[in-house]
Order: structure tokens, then sequence, then C-alpha cells
């Protein structure tokens, strides 16, 4: 039986069964659009193997990226956090975790929900990325450098370019499945 062809970095069993359950399925749920907010974040710097592995941690750590609950987050928190080895311990970023949640609860006020904010970006529609190698696939791009700037004006910490980017590519606003993913035609 021939093996199923899948994009070249879902080598080990968790990152496969990430890429072939969830990555660039299109997400339109503000819970989970705030956890892969805050999980991207994190990563600034280090793996998506490393952040995937601490997922679990970060969902109890972060009370389920429940985004109201999160926003309350204070210096008491902030230092249970620090003493937690099942997540990435900086500063920085944990407090920005925080500083987000209050970010996209005030957006979400605004557009009626986060999900209707963040997909403004690419047109309520999944871009189809159709690139057939790995080197092939940008870092960021001008949706992302969009998304980007407007989530700094708004006050979001951890959001550069890439890392939206990276982001578009994990809720499926972007299909990056390589054209020969079997994975490609279903997140289109």
């Amino acid at each position: 039986m021939k093996e199923r062809q899948r994009c070249a970095w879902a080598r080990d069993a968790q990152m496969i069964e990430y890429h072939d359950r969830e990555w660039g399925v299109p997400v339109h749920d503000d819970r989970l659009l705030f956890e892969f907010l805050i999980l991207e974040g994190a990563q600034a710097g280090l793996s998506w193997a490393t952040i995937l592995k601490k997922r679990e941690a970060y969902r109890k750590a972060f009370a389920g990226f429940d985004p109201s609950k999160v926003a309350r987050f204070g210096e008491q928190q902030t230092a249970t956090l620090m003493a937690n080895p099942g997540i990435v311990r900086n500063r920085l970023k944990v407090e920005g975790a925080a500083k987000n949640a209050r970010a996209f609860l005030a957006v979400r006020k605004e557009f009626g929900s986060f999900d209707a904010y963040i997909w403004s970006f690419t047109g309520g529609r999944t871009l189809d990325g159709a690139r057939d190698r790995m080197e092939d696939v940008p870092a960021r791009s001008a949706e992302s450098d969009a998304m980007s700037k407007d989530l700094k004006r708004r006050g979001f910490t951890f959001v550069g370019s890439t890392i939206c980017y990276a982001f578009m590519q994990a809720t499926g606003m972007v299909n990056d499945h390589l054209t020969t993913c079997f994975r490609y035609k279903r997140c289109r």
C-alpha cells in the first residue's frame, strides 16, 4: 500500500497527526482562534514541534484559552506561569498573552467576533497557495503584513508578519499544503 504524501515538515507522529487533522483547516471559532494566536506567539524563536508538545499544558495554564479569563491574569498568575515547566517560561510571552486577551476582547466587541475581524484580511476566504515545493512557501505575505500592522495598532504583541503568516496557515486562512500533499485538495 502506498503511503500518503504529506508536506515535508510532518515527520514525527505528533506532527503528522497535527498536519493530517488540523493544520490548514479553516477555523471560525473565536476560542480556537485565540488559542492559535497565543501559541503562534509562544512559538517565536522556537519550533512548532516544541509548542505542539506543550499544547495541553498551555490549555491548562491559560484557562482553556478563554480570553475573558486570560484577560484578567495579573502578577500572581504571571508568577505561577513563570514557574510552570509545561509552557515556554518567557515573561514577555506570558504577559503578552494577557495583553493579547484584552485586545482580543476589544476586537470582538467592535466587530461582533474575532472571526469576522481576522478573516477580513483574506476577504473571508481561504487563499490558495498552490505551491509545489517547500522552498516556494513564503514566510509572510501582503495579507500577513496588513494583519500584523493592524493587530499591533490595536495593542497586540508577538504578532509580527511571520507569526501572522504562520497563524494564517494554521487556521486555514491560507492553504499552504503542497499541491502534492493529500491534504491540499481537502483544505481548498
